[in-house]
């Protein structure tokens, strides 16, 4: 039974009392696996380009820039740095704190590699006494650690990856928030040389992110010769999920009330859909580089973005033929170009009447479209690209995670095991039809496609409801389009020794 205060909570998050009854249903329930027909692959959903297509889309994405457009660049930026610490923190728990094993040792060995080193001596100095040589020869690398994670050192272990310093310059090192402006100076400038970036942020460290915006922005904006617009946002309270216990009631909190959660980065698809753009970029916070790496990075940006214009200028005039009456020669047409330029299917179409296949046409192509980076899997954990059949019996292209697939079905978890190819959240999106009328982008999330996590709150185990991925469940009735990109341009920082290969040090 919901009480009053419940009520009241409901209300001041912008939760329908519908709403939750659905979540419910949904721990109840569960969530349907996904039929999937197979693993997309080079000729088969995923498109390799030469070096005479690249040249053309790099083409097509530079003169699209020369016009009036709106390109934002959109980072997901709120999550929180303390997983990139785990074996730090392990570490500390341990009696002795003797360095024994490799990730320890490696820490330490390199520890004035890092970006952060020098305000970490800083801090070692002024607390301890010492700085981090003097402490590490004492055998005092706790100390050291301690610096790194607690709030009266740099902090780390609670702010978001996106303010901590990650590459070394000679002009002043960055953090992945800095890198971000730069590798938008580098492909999203349009013609008036403006540059736009939205960051979604937690409402915690907003303060933070706005304080470094604005040192960091005349800074890029002289080195680059641009002007930014930088703007921020959080996630809507409408879209956390409630909490519950495993029998599915309500989870609540010593004081009574009900256990909220963010409901994932599915969440921010509303964020998304509050952006005015024609064209819009998402990456992770974290998968930067240094400039002198940036080279593969810029130029597949500006591939998968000229490949998307260049779709995007079919299916408009394909919207606006369907509009002002096809024939059935161009309604044949459409039909072969989506099955063999935007891979979706559906059984039986050529049989149906001039009618349906007008209608069929209209709803598919009058949808947003996103063309998505592909790299070659090399074990990272994550989803992949696959052909699947959608609710209405259609197939199209989806990405997927493991948690989607049904371990018990063999035939399907042997196709997921078969994926070649990963998804490093590398997208460029179009998000306006012909008439350039902005869709409303949570009309195509499928609700179906959203996971129950395990979790746990003061030492008691609960259920955790987990909205459709932004990238996944978010974007499923988007057309959608694999390119094949180098594993040059993935460079994700998990771990904080990731922040030691070299594509991570400035050279």
């Amino acid at each position: 039974m919901l009480t009053r205060d419940d009520m009241d909570c409901l209300s001041k998050k912008g939760i329908s009392e519908a709403a939750l009854e659905d979540q419910l249903a949904r721990f109840r329930e569960g969530f349907p696996y996904l039929t999937v027909c197979s693993p997309a692959t080079l000729g088969n959903g995923i498109v390799r380009i030469d070096e005479t297509s690249k040249a053309n889309c790099k083409r097509e994405w530079n003169d699209y820039l020369a016009k009036d457009v709106n390109v934002v660049k959109f980072v997901p930026a709120s999550g929180a740095a303390s997983r990139m610490f785990k074996s730090l923190y392990e570490f500390m728990e341990l009696s002795d704190g003797v360095l024994s094993r490799e990730a320890d040792m490696k820490f330490f060995s390199e520890i004035e590699k890092f970006a952060f080193f020098n305000v970490l001596n800083e801090k070692c100095t002024e607390r301890e006494g010492k700085n981090v040589a003097e402490l590490c020869r004492q055998g005092r690398h706790k100390s050291v650690v301690s610096n790194v994670l607690n709030d009266k050192g740099l902090n780390y272990g609670a702010l978001p990856k996106g303010l901590l310093l990650f590459h070394r310059y000679e002009d002043g090192n960055r953090t992945p928030f800095e890198e971000h402006l730069a590798e938008g100076a580098m492909y999203a400038k349009n013609a008036h040389g403006k540059v736009r970036l939205h960051y979604t942020v937690s409402q915690e460290h907003m303060n933070l992110f706005r304080d470094i915006c604005n040192r960091a922005v005349p800074f890029f904006s002289k080195k680059y010769g641009v002007e930014y617009e930088v703007t921020f946002s959080v996630q809507k309270p409408s879209t956390d999920t409630v909490a519950v216990d495993k029998d599915n009631n309500f989870f609540r909190k010593s004081d009574g009330s009900l256990l909220f959660r963010p409901g994932g980065h599915g969440a921010l698809i509303e964020n998304l859909n509050d952006i005015d753009a024609d064209i819009v970029f998402i990456k992770n916070i974290d998968n930067v580089v240094p400039d002198s790496f940036k080279q593969d990075t810029v130029e597949y940006k500006q591939v998968i973005a000229g490949l998307l214009v260049g779709l995007q200028k079919q299916v408009h005039e394909y919207q606006r033929i369907l509009d002002e009456g096809a024939t059935e020669e161009q309604v044949n047409e459409m039909i072969d170009y989506c099955e063999k330029r935007l891979c979706f299917f559906c059984t039986g179409i050529r049989s149906k009447s001039f009618d349906e296949k007008v209608t069929y046409l209209t709803n598919k192509l009058n949808r947003p479209i996103r063309v998505c980076g592909m790299v070659k899997n090399e074990g990272e954990p994550g989803g992949g690209p696959f052909l699947c059949v959608n609710p209405d019996g259609t197939r199209s292209l989806q990405i997927l995670e493991s948690s989607q697939f049904d371990k018990n079905d063999e035939s399907q978890w042997g196709i997921m095991q078969r994926a070649e190819f990963f998804n490093p959240v590398d997208l460029v999106c179009a998000v306006k039809n012909y008439k350039g009328e902005k869709f409303d982008l949570p009309k195509y999330v499928d609700p179906n496609t959203g996971f129950i996590s395990l979790k746990s709150k003061d030492g008691k185990e609960l259920k955790a409801l987990e909205l459709p991925g932004l990238w996944n469940g978010a974007m499923s009735d988007w057309i959608t389009i694999f390119v094949e990109v180098p594993i040059s341009t993935f460079n994700p920082v998990k771990v904080v020794n990731d922040l030691l290969r070299k594509e991570h040090q400035s050279e």
